[in-house]
C-alpha cells in the first residue's frame, strides 16, 4: 500500500468533524502527516469527545 493511499480522511457522523491527516489535530496535539489508523486508541474527537471507533472514512 502506498503512503498516498494511507492518507484518507475520517468524519465523525454526529458532529461533522473531519480528521484530515494532512493537517493533523492541533487541539489533540497530533502533528500533520499522521494517518488516522496511527492515532492512539485513546484519541478523541476534539469537538464532541467521541472515540476513534465512531469515525467513518470519507
Amino acid at each position: 500500500m502506498s503512503e498516498e493511499n494511507k492518507m484518507w480522511q475520517c468524519q465523525m457522523q454526529s458532529c461533522g468533524y473531519i480528521y484530515n491527516p494532512e493537517k493533523g489535530c492541533k487541539k489533540g496535539k497530533v502533528p500533520a502527516g499522521v494517518p488516522f489508523e496511527e492515532l492512539p486508541d485513546t484519541w478523541r474527537c476534539p469537538l464532541c469527545g467521541a472515540s476513534k471507533k465512531a469515525f467513518k472514512p470519507v
